[in-house]
């Protein structure tokens, strides 16, 4: 399967990992650190369902 027709939550999270192991990331700092912007983008998430009410 080629990355061009990948779903786009695989394209970013590809992304991601060429971002973090270029920058040579320690993996408890990149957990971390992916842990703060899993709660915010949940946050954001719960925020946009409340608007549709």
């Amino acid at each position: 399967m080629s990355l061009e027709n990948a779903p786009d939550e695989i394209k970013l999270a590809v992304d991601l990992i060429v971002l973090l192991e270029e920058n040579q990331m320690e993996p408890e700092i990149v957990l971390k650190a992916l842990e703060i912007v899993k709660q915010d983008y949940e946050k954001k998430r719960l925020s946009l369902s409340k608007k549709d009410l």
